[in-house]
């Protein structure tokens, strides 16, 4: 009888201990996947963080017509966001100066979006053309009621820091 008792007391503090193991993984497993936490541009371009992940800015570079297209898009960069702003204004570091890139607002019949509200802005530069990484700080956007100035990336890297 002793033995069985024994053998019970074992079994339990086995199935205890596996139990309480098996949670602190899935807690850690969970914890894991908390940190990365990613976004994903919905057109390959470099993420660009609008405050704490309130928005974001997507720009797309294409080299060979020398264009950069800004997108603005929501916290998990899945929807696009309509601005009131006509223009967005990059001032682009070099080693000798700063350079002032603006980005006019596209009209796109097919989304509705006009001048004035859209969430598509782009430039047509040789700077563009000819330079596939760079410094710059987007001078100001308003989204919504949120106000952003002087945000701080990298070309392409983004500023994203997950």
């Amino acid at each position: 009888m002793a033995i069985r008792h024994t053998l019970f007391a074992y079994l339990f503090v086995v199935v205890i201990v596996c139990l309480s193991t098996g949670c602190r993984n899935k807690a850690e497993a969970e914890k894991q996947v908390a940190l990365v936490h990613e976004h994903h541009s919905p057109h390959g371009g470099t993420a660009v963080v609008l405050g704490d992940e309130l928005y974001h800015l997507e720009l797309v570079r294409d080299s060979n017509e020398g264009t950069l297209t800004a997108y603005v898009l929501d916290s998990e960069m899945e929807n696009f966001v309509r601005i009131a702003q006509t223009t967005l204004t990059l001032n682009i570091k070099t080693n000798t100066s700063v350079l002032p890139l603006t980005l006019s607002a596209v009209e796109n019949s097919a989304t509705g979006e006009k001048i004035g509200d859209t969430s598509e802005f782009q430039i047509k530069s040789e700077f563009i053309t000819r330079t596939a990484e760079f410094d710059a700080d987007l001078k100001l956007i308003t989204v919504n009621i949120h106000t952003f100035s002087e945000v701080h990336f990298n070309f392409p890297r983004g500023n994203d820091r997950y």
